[in-house]
Parts: structure tokens; sequence; C-alpha cells
């Protein structure tokens, strides 16, 4: 097998083989990654296909200065944003909101993954995807408003409200409480 250093250099050279076992390195990941994001198992199979077309397309723009596997990322983010921005309107600016207000309170819930991704399937787009991207994928702030074109504060105020709702959601699907969350 291939170094991934080889394997980039062919894709540059457009082979095929080496693009599809770059693929077959990321795909798994890439899939959770746009899965996390987007929810929906048949948008998120479509949006890490146009993510991967589009980095074999730009490989040439890769330079090696991050690993290969958060540059793919970021372009598999990218393209789920950009999926959210299709369809669904964009985040709301912090006066706009219409969720009723919840005092912030941070508490902990014990929960199982799948209760935890069933929740969060719930919620709506614009909270699922800060979610998601500070949680799972582990952005700072800075990058999440970069990414999706909005502020800071209120990247932050929109994390705040999804966490809040995933307790709530949480809290109403039976999942126990700990650390005096209310």
């Amino acid at each position: 097998m291939d170094s991934q250093a080889e394997l980039i250099s062919r894709c540059r050279r457009r082979e095929r083989s080496a693009q599809f076992e770059l693929y077959r390195l990321y795909a798994r990941g890439m899939f959770a990654v746009c899965q996390n994001i987007l929810a929906d198992t048949m948008e998120a199979e479509d949006a890490m296909q146009e993510a991967f077309f589009k980095a074999f397309d730009k490989i040439d723009q890769y330079r090696g200065q991050v690993a290969f596997g958060a540059w793919l990322k970021r372009i598999v983010v990218n393209t789920c944003i950009d999926h959210l921005k299709r369809q669904h309107p964009p985040m709301l600016p912090l006066d706009e909101l219409h969720a009723p207000h919840i005092a912030a309170e941070d508490g902990a819930v014990e929960a199982s993954l799948e209760a935890v991704k069933a929740a969060m399937e719930r919620l709506p787009a614009g909270f699922r995807l800060v979610l998601s991207l500070r949680l799972v994928e582990e952005y700072d702030y800075p990058d999440i408003a970069q990414l999706t074109g909005t502020s800071q504060s209120n990247i932050r105020s929109q994390y705040s409200r999804a966490k809040q709702r995933l307790l709530e959601l949480l809290r109403q699907d039976g999942v126990k409480c700990v650390n005096n969350c209310k």
C-alpha cells in the first residue's frame, strides 16, 4: 500500500485508483462528520460525495501545512454548510431568535450516544450545525463564525441555546439528569 504522500501525489496526476484509496481511507470518518451536521442520511451521503469531488478537483491546493484529513474535513464541513444554506434558512441573528429564553445552566446528562444523536436530529438545523461543529468536530468559536459567516457572539448564543434545547429534548426522552441540571 502506498504512503499517504504517494497517494496524494498520484491523485494530483488524476489516478482513479489513488482517489479510490484515499476515499476508502477517509469516507467513514467524513460521512460521520456529514451525518452529525446534516442528520439526514441521504443528504449526508450527497454532501460527502460532493466534498470528495471538490477535494480531488482542488488537490493541487493542498500544501501539506496541515494533515490531509484536516484539510479534507474543512472541505466536508464547508460542503455541509452549503447544503444547509440551500435547504434551510440561515442562522438568525441574536435579536431575531424566537426561542424562549432559558437560563444558562451547565449540567450534564447521563445519556447514551444513540440518545444524544437522536435528540440532535430533532434540533433545528442551525442549532445542530453549531453543536456539531463545537462539540463533535471541536472547532472554536472564531472558526465556526468564519465558516458560517456569522458573528462570534451569535455563535456563542446559538451554542448556548442549542445546548439548552438538547438538554430539554433529552429530558423529554427520559434521560437522567446529573449535576443539578433543571
